[in-house]
This record gives C-alpha cells, structure tokens and sequence, in this order.
C-alpha cells in the first residue's frame, strides 16, 4: 500500500501514462486494474505487464501469487478506482495549471469543444476526449495532460446528486461553465430540483475554493444559483457575445454554447478575430448539432443523445426551419422514470404541432405517447407512424425511402438511431 505521493514520485513520475484495458496497453504505462458489471481488471494484470505496462495497480493478492516473477511490478491497493482518481488529484496540483470544469444538461461536448478550440488559439490545451466525463473519464482526461499543457478542459457528466461534487473533488476546477439546467436524467436526480441542485455542484466547489464562474444573464435559474453562493467570483456575460460569429452548429439553441466559448476567450485574451476563426471552423461530429447532405435529403444528425430539455430546443428548431417537406424522427429519451409518459407526451404535442411534418417514432414509450394522442382526438397537421427500434425503422427506410426532406433525427443514445442515417 503507497500513500499517493510515493506512488506518484515513485512510480507514475517513471511511466508513459496510464491505462486500463489490457489490449491496449502502451509500452512503459501503469495499468489499472478496475473493474465492471462483467469483469475484474486483475484477472489481466499479468497479461498487461507481458505486453509491456511498466507497472500494474491491483486490489487483490492473486496476480502476485500466480506470477511471483511479476510481483515487484505489481502496486498492491484497497480500491484500483480510489487510487487511479486520486493519482489523477495528485497529477493535477503538480501540473499547477488552471482547469476549467463544464457541466449541464444539453451541450456540455460541444461547449468543451468550442472552449478547447478558442482557447487552443492562444495555450497548449488537453481537454475530455469523446465523451469521458465520469468517475473513470476525468481522472483519464486529468492523467493526460503533460507538463506542456497550459490550461485543462475538463467535461464532467452526471445523473444523480453527488457525482459532480465528487469529480470537482478529483478535477479541482478554477473556473466553471453550467450550460443549462434542463430536463435530463430526472430518473437519478428525483425531478428538476435535485437536477438543479446536482449540477450546482460545481458552483458550490468553486464558491468553497476561491474559483470563478462564468454565467450568462439572460439564464434566469443560472444567475440565481450564482447570487445563492454570495463568495464566488463571477465573469457575468451576455449571449449576445456570439452575435456576427458564423459557425457550422445546427440549431439557434447553440448560439449559448457559442456564446460560453467566446466569453472564456476573451477571459484569457485570446483575439475576437481568433476566436471567431476556431468557432468558425469547428466541424461538428459524432452527430452531435450535425448537418449533413445526403444527396437526397438534408439531415440534422443530433441523435447522440435526447432529454426532454434537448428535444424541445430541436423541435423548435425544426419549426422554424423553412423546408418544405419535414420528417422528424424521434427516438425514446430514456432515464426519466416516473415522468417518462408526461414528457414523452409533451414532445409528441409539440411535433405534431409542426405544419406538414410527417413524425416517425421509435421505441415504447412513445409508441405508448402516440396512442394516447389518439386517444384524446388529436388531429395533427401531420402524419405518424411508430416503430418498435431502430431495425424496424430501417426496414420502412429501405422499403421507401424518403427523398427530398430535411430530416431531424433525435433519440437517446441507447435507440441506436446512428443505425438509420445511411438509409436517408
């Protein structure tokens, strides 16, 4: 057992990085030993020191003891994810740079995105990669960064109260950007309080430790939750910042997460001119705010994931948009638990409101939302028609497929409606 200094300057100080599966182990790295619902990293210590780990962390006597010829490379400890999140705490007070934690419940990748991009104008910057902003993600993100990076970026997610202070605690953010508080993960937040209160966790850690926010005024709920912590600094901004900035983002809703990257830019100096280039030239992926063209219709890729906060903002979007021909379809949003019917109900409301569009939905519980509208004689402007999944909307697509429509194509990751967009 090492106390976390010693197994910094003793062991980690000496290692190319860190890792923590076995088939990927780079040369010279320390290897992590966690573990999952299926598997328990210490069944692959000495698989992972064979292929070259320098070191490997386990919680438990048995690689030891199956390889006694490994065992001056094995770091015995209680918990692999205790010390892997605290080896990252540690990495991050050497390193001595400023941090900047994102949270929120739509726009948080693309915001730490746009940041990352602004900022990189100016600094070496190390930011999340993809989407690891958990318990595991940001001590992987924070173990990343070298003795060049200037400033860190650090996306920290959350579904239940607590989890954003407990990452705060390993990140040790300086600076904080709330994206919103929206409609997400109601299921392990208990409602829209406990969301507002999880994602204000962040605040809370820079009001204790003497870090600034930056908080736009028109965000009613935002500025409130800064007034409540009277002792944290605050850089108050206004959205209109991202007036005259063009960008390739989809959707007016991310005109905020323009406007949070620019204010952080000009925090830290970084020129107009350079921040309007690095915003301007970010080219949204992962169908995230995506538009592409198919050739036959336009899409609006922004199926990575939904709550109802997000599907509110892109159907709005859509009615506004002025094509001719829509065609929305959407996707359970998941994790509500008892408010799923109510919210599920209002965005099919809300959809079915657009002139002319034709509706395709997928999953139960809109199926379920669709009969109710129904049921209570709804006589949309539109057509709709359910799908038990992704494979059976495949099927319709490939039978007829739509042509010449603008398509938005929304729904929580775990629907699979990335399987779908070859098909348009």
């Amino acid at each position: 057992m090492y106390p976390t200094e010693d197994l910094y300057d003793g062991f980690f100080a000496d290692c190319s990085g860190v890792a923590t599966d076995s088939r990927d182990i780079p040369p010279g790295s320390m290897f992590f030993a966690l573990h999952g619902a299926s598997f328990d990293g210490n069944a692959f210590v000495c698989d992972a020191l064979d292929k070259g780990a320098a070191y490997a962390v386990a919680d438990s006597d048995e690689p030891a003891k199956a390889r006694p010829d490994l065992a001056d490379r094995i770091i015995r400890t209680d918990d692999t994810l205790r010390t892997l999140q605290a080896l990252a705490r540690e990495h991050r007070r050497r390193l001595e740079i400023p941090i900047i934690g994102i949270v929120g419940s739509n726009g948080k990748t693309t915001t730490k995105e746009l940041v990352t991009r602004v900022l990189a104008e100016k600094f070496e910057v190390s930011a999340t990669r993809g989407n690891l902003n958990n318990h595991i993600g940001v001590p992987l993100t924070l173990l990343s960064m070298t003795r060049d990076t200037q400033i860190g970026v650090v996306e920290m997610g959350a579904s239940a109260c607590g989890e954003i202070a407990l990452l705060a605690s390993i990140a040790e953010p300086n600076y904080g950007i709330i994206t919103n508080i929206g409609r997400s993960h109601l299921e392990g937040f208990g409602g829209v309080e406990g969301i507002r209160r999880g994602k204000g966790e962040l605040f809370d850690f820079l009001e204790e430790n003497g870090g600034t926010a930056f908080v736009p005024i028109e965000d009613a709920v935002l500025a409130e939750m800064a007034a409540e912590r009277p002792n944290m600094a605050v850089e108050y901004y206004s959205r209109t910042i991202a007036d005259g900035i063009e960008s390739r983002l989809e959707g007016e809703y991310n005109r905020a997460n323009i406007a949070a990257a620019a204010e952080t830019g000009l925090y830290f100096g970084v020129d107009g001119e350079r921040i309007a280039h690095a915003i301007g030239s970010y080219e949204p992926t992962n169908n995230r705010s995506q538009r592409v063209e198919s050739g036959r219709n336009t899409l609006i890729a922004d199926c990575y994931n939904a709550n109802p906060s997000s599907m509110a903002a892109a159907i709005e979007n859509m009615r506004k948009n002025t094509a001719a021909r829509k065609l929305l379809i959407l996707g359970d949003m998941l994790e509500l638990g008892q408010w799923s019917d109510e919210e599920h109900d209002t965005v099919l409301r809300a959809a079915a409101e657009i002139d002319g569009a034709e509706i395709y939905l997928v999953g139960e519980n809109f199926r379920k939302a669709a009969e109710r509208y129904a049921a209570a004689d709804g006589t949309p402007e539109c057509r709709i028609e359910t799908f038990a999944d992704a494979d059976a909307l495949a099927a319709r697509l490939t039978a007829d497929p739509p042509t010449g429509y603008t398509v938005l194509i929304k729904g929580s990751h775990g629907i699979s409606l990335e399987k779908i967009i070859k098909l348009l």
